[in-house]
Formats: C-alpha cells, structure tokens, sequence
C-alpha cells in the first residue's frame, strides 16, 4: 500500500512538472519552449520505433517515410496548395480544406499504417543487415517521391515545399495565437507543447499496453529467437506486419503534428541523417524499455540545440575556420560513443528476463 501511495505522489509531482514546466522556460525565452515541443514529437516518434526495433526485433532504418506520409497528408489537407492545382477541388471546397484534428490524426495514423504494411510485406523472410538495407532504401524512395512529385501533376510541390498550413484547431481554440485563460497568456508554443504531451502520454499507455499483452510477448518470442517462435505456433508473419504496421502509426501522428507545428514542410526534413536519430534514440535509451526510449529522445532532441551554443563559441575561437554544424555533429557523436562504451546496453536498459530463479537453502 505504501507503495502504491509513493507512486502516485511521484506520478503527480512529475504531472505538475511538465505543466509548469515551459511557464518557467519561457522565462528564458520561447525558443527554448520550442526545443522542448519538438523534443516530445521525437519522444513520440521513438516510442513508435521502438515497437519495431526493440519490441519486434526489426531493424527499421526508414522509419522517417511514415514521418513524411503523416506530414504531407496533414499539409494537403491544410493548406491552400491542392486547391491552388486543382479546379474540381476548389468548386468543391469554395472556402479551403481545413480538416479538423478528430479526422486528421486517425487519417495520419491509418495511411501511416498502410504504408508500413506495405513495407513490412516485401520483407518478412528477411533479417538483420538485409532487413536493414531494404528499409533504408524505402524512406529513400519516399523522400525522392515527395521531391519529385511535382510534374505531371503538382501535388506535392517538389523540393519547394508546401507552405501557408494551417495551425491545429481544437475546439475553436487555434494554436496558431495565445490563449488568454484565467489572466494567463499562454503563448502558441506552449500549446503545441501540451498537446504533444498529451500525445506522448497516451502513446507511452499504449506502449505499455502492448508490452504487457500477449501480443507484446509474441512480439518479444520473434525477437529473441524467430525460428522458435514459429515452432510454438505464432503466426510470424502476421505479427511482423502489425508491428510495422502498429509503429508506423506513431510515425504518422507524430508527421502531421509536426507539419501544423512548423507551418512549412518539405522534403528536406525527411532525410536519412533523421532515421539514422530515431534509431539512435531508441539505441542510447535502452531497446524495448519505455522510460529508456524516452530519456534517450530527450537527450538526443536537446543535444543538438544545447550543443549550438557552445559550437558557435568555438567557431568564433578559432576565427571562423572550423564550421559550427560539422562541429556540432561532431560533438553529438562523440558523446554517443563516450555513452555507448560506458553503457553498451544503453543509459535505462530494460530488467533482464530469463535469469535462473535463485535457489532456496
């Protein structure tokens, strides 16, 4: 009983901190309220890696693809550019296609799916470096679509992106302005910020979940021995697909959430370097253990941006010879290896499983 009761007040300190918490940033200026936005979008699009790759076992290096597929559905269906390329679109829709959240998170989520089914189908007789490389090429192919897509018929304006998208709007409340409550402006960026806690705090429910299911525990069989697995009467090749298909979600919610949040996409921000991230976040944290992936997409989205600062003091020591990004890149990959070699099994691993039951004298 107790310590239940120590949980819940744990649980609740922690709630009353992440509400506070970009009040208290802001402080210091709303970039840094910002940085912590798209810290959670990464937090949401690790979780959903991390039922492929660490629940699964599937190495998935073009987890990105679904990223873009959510981004762009969330761009066309929020932004004046199909109506701009399309006449029967513009009749239809005389005032603009400005689909509300309760149809385009499920619609993100669904499309994302079918396109890591999709990918997942091509590939269930392959494992490790070959699952590897196959997945790679497919966020590969994706990006070149979305920037090639352009000619005969311009849907997704090619490398020049798609602008003017529409913030999210819930309940007549649009993130893209302040919202006075109770005396207190809270500017747009913390909106953001709320509701993508709100996601990542319903994704880690679901998370668990899964983990705990027997679903969960099928996955986890194919992981540590596949052949096995089949041997005791999993479907092997159905549970690999719902968990492309299942990760793939994540990636889709958390591409449209990004596209309302920047106003701007294009195919620039789905590249292999952001795959090569996700992958490394659910890595550094710990495979298959929630709060791992968790502080491994917070420290990695931080890293970045904290890195900047001190890259940029660099670069002007050494009067401008050395190139602050290539500087900053370097500094994020020597801590990940400094990390790595301290922590092969990452920074929370997840409680090993397995071990004999020690014996009663």
């Amino acid at each position: 009983m107790t310590s239940k009761k120590n949980s819940l007040i744990v649980f609740l300190l922690a709630a009353v901190a992440l509400v506070a918490l970009p009040l208290v940033v802001a402080q210091f200026g709303q970039g840094w309220v910002r940085i912590m936005s798209l810290a959670m979008l990464y937090v949401l699009l690790a979780l959903g890696l991390n039922i492929v790759v660490g629940y699964a076992g599937l190495l998935d290096l073009g987890y990105v693809a679904f990223y873009a597929v959510g981004a762009y559905l969330y761009a066309l269906l929020a932004s004046p550019h199909l109506l701009e390329n399309f006449e029967s679109i513009r009749l239809a829709f005389p005032d603009g296609l400005h689909m509300p959240i309760w149809v385009v998170i499920p619609l993100a989520a669904a499309i994302a799916a079918v396109a890591g089914i999709l990918l997942g189908a091509p590939t269930l007789k392959l494992r490790g470096d070959y699952l590897a490389i196959v997945t790679l090429g497919f966020g590969e192919i994706i990006r070149v679509f979305m920037n090639n897509l352009e000619h005969p018929v311009n849907i997704t304006n090619g490398p020049r992106g798609i602008s003017q998208i529409d913030p999210m709007t819930i309940g007549g409340v649009s993130f893209g302005r302040p919202l006075e409550l109770f005396g207190l402006t809270i500017p747009s960026v913390a909106l953001y910020y709320y509701l993508f806690l709100a996601l990542v705090v319903g994704s880690v429910v679901v998370c668990h979940r899964l983990e705990t299911s027997r679903i969960g525990r099928a996955w986890m069989a194919i992981r540590e021995d596949e052949v096995a697995a089949k041997a005791m009467g999993l479907n092997t090749r159905n549970l690999k697909l719902l968990a492309f298909g299942m990760g793939a979600t994540f990636g889709g919610v958390s591409g449209s959430m990004f596209a309302s949040f920047q106003g701007f996409i294009s195919p620039e921000s789905f590249t292999l370097m952001e795959s090569v991230m996700i992958v490394a976040m659910v890595v550094l944290g710990g495979i298959g253990h929630i709060p791992g992936v968790i502080l491994g997409a917070l420290l990695l989205a931080a890293l970045p941006e904290v890195l900047r600062y001190v890259a940029g003091d660099i670069q002007a020591m050494t009067g401008g010879r050395l190139d602050a990004a290539i500087l900053r890149q370097l500094l994020i990959a020597l801590a990940m290896i400094t990390i790595m070699l301290m922590r092969p099994r990452g920074l929370w691993p997840s409680p090993e499983h397995g071990k004999a039951a020690a014996t009663v004298k």
